[in-house]
């Protein structure tokens, strides 16, 4: 069994390298959080823990290298940009594997909004996947904005062993408030 403390973070690369053209560079702002000594944002990067496969590497060796990193996971954080729902390939599998397979939850993280207070408004963002496991209620999931204290707080929160109560959990106003999501009157 492997040992499940990694954060897998899912994103819609759009098959581009280039770190400003794509949600990766979301990925690499997490990052970049983690590294910062002057900001508190600590996770173990799923990512980090097995080899790096090339962009040159067969389908079935990338989808290979993505289970054993799901499978070192404790939860997955997906980016949901303007693009996710349309990712046909890696997004939909790490989304059925991480909840059918590695029952962890998923923190959706939405890229462009300064809250989240009702996550079936953004339905139309969600890859459908991700919708299918929603209406089915067999994901655990947490709907955040993309806020650097609100995603450190919900990866230090959700994990097997700890789950969101339902597919649609979200973060109450006092609590995004807490975390310094500011609101508008």
């Amino acid at each position: 069994m492997a040992y499940r403390n990694g954060t897998y973070i899912a994103f819609h690369a759009e098959g581009k390298t280039d770190p400003t053209a794509s949600d990766i560079k979301y990925y690499r702002m997490l990052k970049a959080w983690h590294e910062h000594d002057d900001i508190e944002f600590k996770f173990v990067n799923s990512h980090d823990k097995v080899a790096a496969v090339r962009d040159t590497s067969t389908k079935q060796t990338i989808m290979r290298s993505l289970r054993e990193r799901l499978d070192n996971s404790k939860n997955m954080v997906l980016i949901i940009g303007e693009t996710t729902k349309n990712d046909t390939d890696f997004v939909p599998y790490e989304i059925a594997y991480a909840v059918d397979t590695c029952k962890i939850p998923i923190i959706c993280v939405y890229t462009g909004y300064s809250s989240i207070l009702n996550p079936k408004s953004h339905r139309d963002e969600w890859p459908p996947a991700l919708a299918k496991r929603i209406d089915a209620n067999t994901v655990r999931a947490l709907h955040i904005p993309f806020k650097q204290k609100v995603i450190d707080t919900a990866i230090g929160q959700f994990h097997l062993n700890n789950l969101p109560e339902g597919s649609l959990t979200y973060y109450t106003k006092e609590a995004q408030k807490s975390m310094g999501v500011t609101f508008s009157s």
